[in-house]
Parts: C-alpha cells; sequence; structure tokens
C-alpha cells in the first residue's frame, strides 16, 4: 500500500490521476461515439449485421430533396437565430449594467428563468398559443386589432414567427448573462477616462465596449452556430411531431431523427450527422478565422 501511495502522490503521476476522469469521460462519450458513427454511414445496419456500402449514403444524401430542405431550413434558422440573440442580448447587459438600472439582480433572475424551463413544456405553451383555433392567445390578439384568424404553424412566414420567438424566449436571458461576464471584466477606468474625454454614451459603446467584449461575442456567435444547426426538439414540440406542413420546420437533426429513429435506418442517419458536423465546424473554421481567433500573437 505504501509504493501504491507513494506512486499516486508522485508529483509526476498526480496531474495524470487528476485529469484522468475529464479523458475517460471525453473517450467514452465523445470520441468512442464519434468514431464509430462515422464509420456506421459508411454502412448498411440491419438486425442481421451490418454491410459497408462506401460512400452510398453520401451519393444519396446530395440527391435527396428532403435532406437539402432540412439543410436549407437549419442554417436559415442559425442565421436568424444569430441576427436576433446577439444584438439583444448584448443590450440589455450593457443596459443592466448601467447606471440607470435598479434592482439588477432582480431582472437577472427574471430573464433567465425561461431557460431552466423544460423545451418540451415551452413548445407546448406556444404550440397552444399560436394555435389556429379563434381562441389561442395571438388570434384573440389578431380579433383585437381587427384582423382574421391565422392558422400561424401552416405557413412559413407566420410558423417561423413562433418558433423565433420561442428561441428568443428561451435563450435570450442566457446570452445575456454571457455578455453581462464579459462586460463585469472590462476595466472600469477605460471608461472614466473617456468620460473625462467627452466621449458620449454611443462612442462608449461602439469604441470601447465592443472591442473589449470581442472574446465574450466570438463565443456566443460559436455557440450559437452548433445550436441553431442542431436545434430538434423545439420544432419537434412547435408542430407536435417531427412531420411539419411542407416540410417548413424540418431541420437536419430533426431529418437524421426520421431516417434513424422512425425509419430504422441508421446508416443513412449517421451519414446526416457526419454532414451536420462538417457544416457546423466549417462555418465555425470560417467565422473563428475571419474573427482573427486562430491568428497569433504578435510578441
Amino acid at each position: 500500500m505504501g509504493k501504491v501511495k507513494r506512486f499516486f502522490n508522485s508529483q509526476k503521476v498526480a496531474p495524470f490521476v487528476f485529469v484522468l476522469p475529464f479523458l475517460l469521460s471525453l473517450i467514452i462519450f465523445w470520441a468512442y461515439p464519434l468514431i464509430t458513427g462515422i464509420i456506421m454511414s459508411f454502412q448498411d445496419i440491419t438486425f442481421g449485421g451490418r454491410t459497408f456500402v462506401g460512400v452510398k449514403h453520401y451519393t444519396k444524401l446530395m440527391q435527396d430533396k428532403f435532406f437539402r430542405t432540412a439543410v436549407l431550413n437549419s442554417v436559415e434558422y442559425m442565421v436568424l437565430t444569430i441576427v436576433l440573440l446577439i444584438p439583444i442580448p448584448m443590450m440589455l447587459a450593457v443596459l443592466l449594467e448601467s447606471r440607470i438600472t435598479k434592482a439588477k439582480g432582480v431582472w437577472k433572475v427574471i430573464m433567465y428563468i425561461p431557460a431552466l424551463t423544460s423545451v418540451v413544456i415551452s413548445g407546448m405553451l406556444f404550440r397552444m398559443m399560436f394555435s389556429e383555433a379563434a381562441g389561442s392567445q395571438m388570434n384573440q390578439l389578431m380579433d383585437f386589432l381587427g384582423k382574421t384568424p391565422i392558422a400561424w404553424l401552416k405557413s412559413k412566414p407566420t410558423a417561423w414567427v413562433a418558433l423565433l420567438l420561442l428561441c428568443m424566449w428561451r435563450w435570450t436571458g442566457v446570452n445575456m448573462l454571457y455578455f453581462i461576464s464579459g462586460l463585469k471584466a472590462v476595466d472600469t477606468s477605460i471608461y472614466e477616462s473617456a468620460d473625462i474625454d467627452g466621449a458620449n454614451a454611443r462612442q462608449k459603446f461602439w469604441y470601447l465596449t465592443l472591442p473589449l467584449i470581442k472574446p465574450t461575442t466570438i463565443y456566443v456567435v460559436t455557440i450559437s452556430v452548433y445550436a441553431g444547426l442542431s436545434m430538434f426538439l423545439e420544432s419537434f414540440m412547435l408542430w407536435n411531431g417531427n412531420s411539419s406542413p411542407k416540410n417548413i420546420g424540418l431541420t437536419i437533426v430533426g431529418y437524421l431523427y426520421k431516417r434513424g429513429i422512425e425509419k430504422n435506418d441508421m446508416g443513412y442517419a449517421c451519414a446526416v450527422g457526419v454532414v451536420l458536423m462538417i457544416i457546423a465546424l466549417a462555418i465555425n473554421i470560417i467565422q473563428l478565422t475571419a474573427t482573427g481567433t486562430f491568428k497569433k500573437e504578435e510578441k
């Protein structure tokens, strides 16, 4: 026992002991599923076994109109959520951190509460709110405005209003807290110097705040790219299933679920997942390169 104790307490071995749980979880829950999924994308998988089919699934994907629809929907959703969930939470964070806002802690809690709500519950609530029934909340609002009831979830423009509002309701508070943490890392003496130089609020925000919270902005954009492309449950719950009118709510992960779970075509589903990973990596590499994240600092 003494030798074992000295072995684990040695300066050379102890660091590896501390990182071992992380390495094991990385291998078991990330590396192994990733490698297995890539291998399965080149196979036909049935109850009787597996058959290697080469790039058959990828060739089929290129001609699959439903997959193209899913990709276009996911990319469009990603772009729209980034457009909404970067500037709005950023401005709310700046407002909350300003001197004019009182009870800051209360507002932070109120904004964050929707993120604690289950996606299943949130989707059901929004489905009822945007129901085509005359008694739904949104159609009651239309009636108040003198308009006729709308079948909100049966056409893309109105359905995506519901989908984007659901996304904003759940994630605005989360992104706002990210930006608040970035703002708290900024040295307040910089703003005091700007006040002495006569800078107004717009100039301080544009020339000081935006550059200083750039790392936070890049992080939020990066996770938003992944979140937008991997969205599934919100759409699934909003349309009460994986089938929406004319596939207006079909996403890449939704199509993966349809092929892998509903049609039991796991090989093809894995190919969809690999393509999703490639798209997400490509977009993030492009935006990280464009923002200078990969650029080496000059000494």
